[in-house]
C-alpha cells in the first residue's frame, strides 16, 4: 500500500506538503541563483534555503559598471527613490528582449508610453511583461539581460 504525505507525517497546520511546490521553488533557486525562497498558498508556508555562496556580486555589477562608466545618476546615490524608477514587482530572472538575441524592448535614450512592455521578468517558468508606469524617457537601464532580480529592486529609470 502506498502512502500519501498525510500518512507520512509531512503536514503543516493541518494540510499536506505539495513536493512538487518544493521541487519548483528548489530548481528556481537553481534558475535565479537565489540562497532563500518563501511561498504560501492556503494557510500553508514553504520556505527552501540553501548554504551557498551568496549571489551579491550579479546584483551589483550592473551599477558598478554605470559608475565605472561616468553616469551622475548611478552615483548620485539610492535609485530606489528616484520617481521614474521601474521596480521588480517579482522575484526572477530579467530579460532586456522577448527572446535570446532580439533586440532589447527599449534602450538607453528611447521615448515609451504607459503601460509599454519594458522588459520581461521570468519566474518559475512564467515570462512576465514588465510595463513603463509612466511615459517618458529611458535614461538608465539598471540590469543585464538574464540577470536575477529580487522583488522591489530598481530595474530601470523613465522620465
Amino acid at each position: 500500500m502506498a502512502r500519501g504525505p498525510k500518512e507520512t507525517g509531512d503536514k503543516a497546520e493541518g494540510a499536506p506538503v505539495d513536493h512538487e511546490i518544493i521541487r519548483a521553488l528548489a530548481k528556481l533557486l537553481d534558475e535565479t541563483g537565489l540562497t532563500e525562497i518563501e511561498f504560501e498558498r492556503g494557510g500553508v508556508r514553504v520556505r527552501v534555503a540553501r548554504q551557498g555562496q551568496p549571489v551579491v556580486a550579479a546584483v551589483a555589477a550592473p551599477r558598478a559598471a554605470a559608475v565605472a562608466a561616468g553616469d551622475p545618476d548611478a552615483s548620485a546615490g539610492d535609485v530606489s527613490n528616484h520617481p521614474g524608477v521601474v521596480p521588480s514587482p517579482m522575484v526572477g530572472t530579467a530579460y532586456l528582449g522577448p527572446e535570446p538575441g532580439a533586440r532589447p524592448y527599449v534602450e538607453i535614450g528611447s521615448q515609451v508610453r504607459a503601460g509599454q512592455t519594458v522588459l520581461i521578468v521570468e519566474a518559475m517558468k512564467t515570462m512576465n511583461q514588465i510595463p513603463a508606469p509612466r511615459a517618458g524617457r529611458v535614461v538608465q537601464i539598471l540590469v543585464e539581460d538574464a540577470q536575477p532580480v529580487e522583488f522591489g529592486e530598481p530595474l530601470m529609470i523613465i522620465e
